[in-house]
């Protein structure tokens, strides 16, 4: 019996070796220069085992080759890195038909995922369709009278940080502030999305915090779960294995349909995004659909997820990078309080408006810099849904066909010298006046580039902003005793952060 288990898990092991090395002869046959991958892990095993980060494993990679094109291995799956900024304008807005998509979970079941069912995985006109429903959610209009809401929820973040300070430490509090921002981006999310009133300061443990908490935390068992899915989505759909704990996700189900439907009987109106989608399926009195197609209950409940999965972490991480670059950089904060004290005055040390804040200058070339250092996202994809060839100046000829994925890697753009020179220099002058026209604005891109940027990216720097003022307002930031100079990055996830935290020490201005 013994050796008939050797011989099945023999022939196993071959078969799946033989699956994960199926396409690794795919560059050498289009005669594209690519980096040799290692089997079932492709080019990214480091940071899939841990051992390094996604940025630093992506830069080593894109320097790897001077050309403008280089084949990497993302697991199993071949992908064209696009390293040439024209190439990636032509790819993602001029012929931004053929490549309308980003590349899926193969198989992955949209009717059972929330994530998967979300904008950012939707596809063709179900995209298109979803994308003009959301789009008035994120108009200058509706950024005004999200503000109010947010000025709340940063005013009694102040008032937690300063009651701490006052407590424990009078003469400056130090702070890992990751947990400390996220509970900021957590009760704006529920506010603003969500119609909830959650001070996670006061209510550390509240469910719409917990549960956030974990769907964003990588474990390795989440790191699994998705290298699974690369592999065996129809298996893993079959066994009806989510992508996120599925306690949290069925809490999300529960909250915005529940809140939809008491909305609905008791002709409740807020401006947030759970009235964009009530619209959206004709729930509102006197409110014609905004389009003909039927949106099931994972189809709306699955955009709500995604603003809140990014909001929760991306905009924290931008937020914690932005704070540590200033007390990294104390003439830049120093420059930046002048600016906050201008517009404090201004305003008679009444709360700032939605105006004030968006005239900040500096305040936006701060957050620009903090977005090319430390992007959201490492790296976007997309997938050809057409068949083109592009011939390129340097002689190579890429053919593209229907089914291949592209890689856009932001944040080896965003540190290569030909287009910021110092890269690893926070130099906000970089986005000044004087200076900003300089920028290839397709080796600049943070939130994405073409009609499938961010759509929440104004609502991101609105957040990070009011909060960024409000402390530098009141508080000074310096280096704390584990505070890691320079800062040294986590090893897994595809989202940057601290390795040992953000750690920050909270002076008191006089």
């Amino acid at each position: 019996m013994w050796f008939e288990i050797l011989i099945f898990t023999s022939v196993l092991l071959y078969l799946l070796y033989r699956a994960s090395t199926v396409n690794h002869d795919f560059f050498k046959k289009r005669g594209i220069p690519f980096a040799k991958p290692i089997p079932f892990l492709g080019n990214f095993w480091e940071m899939l085992m841990g051992g390094r980060s996604m940025l630093n494993v992506l830069y080593d990679i894109y320097n790897e080759h001077n050309g403008k094109v280089y084949g990497v291995f993302d697991q199993s799956q071949p992908v064209l890195m696009i390293k040439d900024p024209e190439l990636i304008k032509q790819i993602t807005v001029k012929d931004f038909d053929h490549f309308v998509n980003h590349r899926t979970f193969p198989n992955a079941d949209d009717t059972k995922h929330l994530f998967a069912a979300s904008l950012f995985m939707m596809q063709d006109n179900k995209w298109k369709d979803m994308r003009s429903t959301l789009s008035p959610a994120f108009t200058g209009s509706k950024m005004r009278s999200m503000f109010q809401l947010m000025n709340e929820v940063a005013q009694h973040t102040l008032t937690h940080l300063k009651s701490q300070t006052e407590l424990k430490s009078p003469q400056g509090l130090e702070l890992e502030i990751k947990d400390f921002i996220t509970r900021y981006t957590n009760d704006i999310i529920a506010s603003t999305a969500f119609g909830l009133q959650v001070n996670s300061y006061r209510d550390a443990d509240n469910e719409f915090y917990s549960s956030g908490k974990i769907m964003t935390t990588f474990t390795l068992k989440q790191g699994l779960t998705f290298f699974l899915f690369g592999y065996f989505s129809k298996i893993m759909n079959f066994f009806n294995i989510d992508l996120f704990d599925k306690k949290s996700t069925n809490y999300f189900m529960r909250l915005v349909l529940d809140t939809m439907k008491y909305r609905q009987q008791h002709n409740i109106f807020r401006p947030d995004m759970i009235n964009i989608l009530m619209e959206a399926r004709g729930m509102l009195k006197g409110h014609d659909k905004i389009t003909n197609r039927e949106w099931t209950d994972i189809d709306i409940v699955g955009q709500c997820f995604l603003f809140f999965f990014a909001g929760f972490e991306t905009s924290s991480s931008l937020s914690c990078f932005t704070i540590h670059e200033l007390m990294e950089n104390p003439d830049i904060q120093e420059k930046l309080f002048e600016e906050v004290e201008e517009v404090n005055q201004q305003l008679n040390g009444q709360p700032p408006t939605y105006e004030a804040i968006m005239e900040m200058k500096y305040m936006d070339m701060v957050l620009k810099e903090s977005l090319r250092k430390w992007p959201p996202a490492t790296v976007v994809d997309r997938k050809c849904n057409t068949d083109i060839t592009y011939d390129l100046d340097d002689g190579m000829k890429v053919d593209l066909k229907k089914g291949d994925g592209v890689w856009l890697p932001i944040a080896a753009l965003h540190r290569d010298p030909k287009y910021f020179e110092n890269p690893t220099k926070f130099d906000p002058e970089r986005f000044s006046e004087e200076n900003k026209d300089a920028i290839n604005q397709f080796a600049y891109m943070p939130f994405g580039v073409g009609p499938r940027n961010c759509i929440g990216s104004r609502f991101a720097l609105l957040e990070t902003k009011v909060l960024v003022y409000y402390l530098l307002r009141e508080f000074k930031f310096e280096k704390a005793s584990k505070t890691c100079i320079p800062l040294e990055l986590k090893a897994s996830g595809l989202q940057l952060a601290a390795k040992n935290g953000f750690w920050i020490k909270f002076v008191p201005r006089l």
